[in-house]
C-alpha cells in the first residue's frame, strides 16, 4: 500500500508542493504543484492532497506565513485524512519544521528542491520539528504573548517619559521609585494640566513617600516656568500608558475566562516560590494543561532550553550551553528564578547561596530555573502539589503571600474557597 508524504515550501503569496510515495525503492518519484496562499487557493490545496491520499505533510516555519496554511489543512484535510478507510495511526500527521534544519548548499536552492528535500529529510528524521499545540493553546499563547508586547511597550513609555522629565529638569524620578505610581502620576496629571505652584504640586504625594516635602518642591520648582510644550508631551505620554492599562486590565481578563476550566492548575503552580498567578497562567499557555506533549521533566527542559548543551567526544561532553528552546518559556523561568532566590527561607534561597560564590549569579539562575522548569512538569503532568522542604518559612511571610495570592486570584475572577487557617488570613 501507498505512503505518501507532502513537504510544502511556503511563501507569503504561494506555495511550492510536492507529494511522493516513500515506500518505493530508488529514488523518489515527486509530483509537483503551485498554490497560492489565499483561503480560496489553501482549501484547493487541502482538497488536493486528499485527492494525492497523502498522509503526512511537513512544512518549514517561514516567519508566520505557515499558519494559514496549517489551520487550513488543521480543518479540512486532517479529519479526511484520518477517517478514511486503512487510515494508520500516522495519517493526518502535521509536522512544522525549522527552517535552519532544511539547509541546502549555498547556490543551488530552488523551492521544489526545498519541498522536496523536507520530505527526504523527514523519512530520514534529520529535521527538526517544532511543537505546535490545538487550536485552543494556540489561542491562549497569542492572548499572553499579546499581554507581554503591551506589559513591553508600557516600560518603554516609562523610559521615554523619564527622559522627558530630565530634559525638562523636572528630577521626580530621583525621589520616586515608580515614576508610574499613584504620587507620581497625580503629580504629573497635574503638571500636564497647567499647574505652577510646587508646594501645590508636592502636597500631591503620599505621607508613605519617602521624599520630604522640600526635596519634592526643589524637584518640581522648574514648573513655574515650564513651556507648555512639556506639559502637552507629558499628557500625551500619560494619556498612552493609561490605555495600554486598560488593554493590559482587559487581556488579564480574557485570560482568566479561558483558564477558567483550569483553575486548579493555575492554583497549584501559583504556590511555587518565585511563580504567581500571571506567570501560572503564562506557563499553562505555553506547555499546556497537563505538558502531556512532553513525556518527561527532561524533555520539558530540554525543549525549554534550561539545561546544558550536548557536545559530546570521546563520551566527554565539553558543552556548558544550553540549547537554543522556547524563548517566551526561558523569559519567564528567569524571571521567577530571580524572584524565588530572594525569598527568605525557600530552597531556593539555600541553593542560590550554596552555588553562587563557584558559579556567579546567572549561572546560579539557570540552575534554579532548571529545577523550576522540572517542578512545573511534575505539578501539571502528575497533579502534585508543591511542599516547601526548606528551613521553615517565617510565619507573617507565609500570610502575606497566602493573601496576595488570593486577591489575585478573586481579582482575576476565580472562585476562592480558603481553608480556616486561610481565613484568618484573610479576615
Amino acid at each position: 500500500m501507498p505512503y505518501k508524504i507532502a513537504g510544502i515550501d511556503v511563501h507569503k503569496r504561494m506555495l511550492h508542493v510536492v507529494v511522493s510515495d516513500v515506500q518505493v525503492d530508488g529514488e523518489y518519484d515527486f509530483t509537483r504543484r503551485v498554490f497560492g496562499s489565499l483561503p480560496e487557493a489553501l482549501r484547493s490545496l487541502a482538497a488536493w492532497l486528499v485527492e494525492q491520499q497523502v498522509q503526512e505533510v511537513v512544512m518549514e516555519s517561514t516567519a508566520q506565513y505557515w499558519k494559514p496554511v496549517w489551520g487550513t489543512l488543521e480543518r479540512y484535510w486532517k479529519p479526511i485524512c484520518q477517517t478514511r478507510e486503512g487510515a494508520l495511526a500516522t495519517s493526518g500527521a502535521l509536522h512544522l519544521a525549522q527552517a535552519q534544519s532544511n539547509r541546502g548548499r549555498r547556490g543551488r536552492k530552488k523551492d521544489f528542491r526545498d519541498a522536496e528535500r523536507l520530505v527526504k529529510r523527514l523519512v530520514a528524521h534529520e529535521l527538526v520539528l517544532s511543537f505546535v499545540p490545538d487550536v485552543e493553546q494556540r489561542l491562549w499563547r497569542t492572548v499572553v504573548r499579546t499581554k507581554y508586547q503591551l506589559t513591553r511597550n508600557r516600560v518603554q513609555l516609562q523610559n521615554r517619559l523619564e527622559a522627558l522629565l530630565e530634559e525638562a529638569h523636572i528630577k521626580l524620578s530621583s525621589l520616586v521609585s515608580d515614576l508610574l505610581g499613584a504620587s507620581a502620576r497625580r503629580m504629573l496629571a497635574a503638571i500636564a494640566g497647567g499647574e505652577t505652584n510646587r508646594e501645590t504640586l508636592a502636597a500631591l504625594a503620599d505621607r508613605g513617600l519617602r521624599a520630604t516635602q522640600e526635596q519634592l518642591q526643589d524637584a518640581l520648582g522648574v514648573c513655574q516656568a515650564l513651556n507648555p510644550v512639556y506639559r502637552r508631551l507629558i499628557k500625551m505620554v500619560l494619556d498612552e500608558v493609561a490605555s495600554i492599562d486598560k488593554r493590559i486590565e482587559q487581556l488579564n481578563q480574557e485570560t482568566a475566562n479561558l483558564l477558567r476550566p483550569h483553575e486548579d492548575q493555575v492554583k497549584r503552580l501559583a504556590e511555587v516560590p518565585g511563580l504567581g498567578v500571571d506567570t501560572a497562567q503564562q506557563i499553562i499557555a505555553e506547555v499546556g494543561v497537563t505538558a502531556a506533549t512532553f513525556p518527561s521533566e527532561k524533555h520539558l527542559s530540554s525543549w525549554v532550553g534550561a539545561c546544558p548543551g550536548d557536545e559530546e567526544s570521546a563520551e566527554v561532553n565539553r558543552s556548558r550551553r544550553s540549547p537554543q528552546g522556547n524563548r517566551h518559556m526561558r523569559r519567564i523561568l528567569n524571571q521567577a528564578a530571580n524572584a524565588a532566590a530572594k525569598l527568605k527561607g525557600s530552597i531556593f534561597e539555600i541553593l542560590y547561596h550554596r552555588c553562587v560564590p563557584r558559579l556567579g549569579h546567572n549561572q546560579t539562575i539557570g540552575i534554579i530555573a532548571h529545577k523550576l522548569c522540572r517542578l512545573v512538569w511534575k505539578i501539571l503532568h502528575r497533579g502534585i502539589r508543591y511542599e516547601e522542604r526548606g528551613p521553615e518559612v517565617n510565619k507573617a511571610s507565609k500570610q502575606k503571600r497566602t493573601r496576595k495570592m488570593i486577591q489575585a486570584l478573586r481579582r482575576l475572577g476565580y472562585r476562592i474557597e480558603p481553608s480556616p487557617s486561610q481565613s484568618a488570613i484573610t479576615a
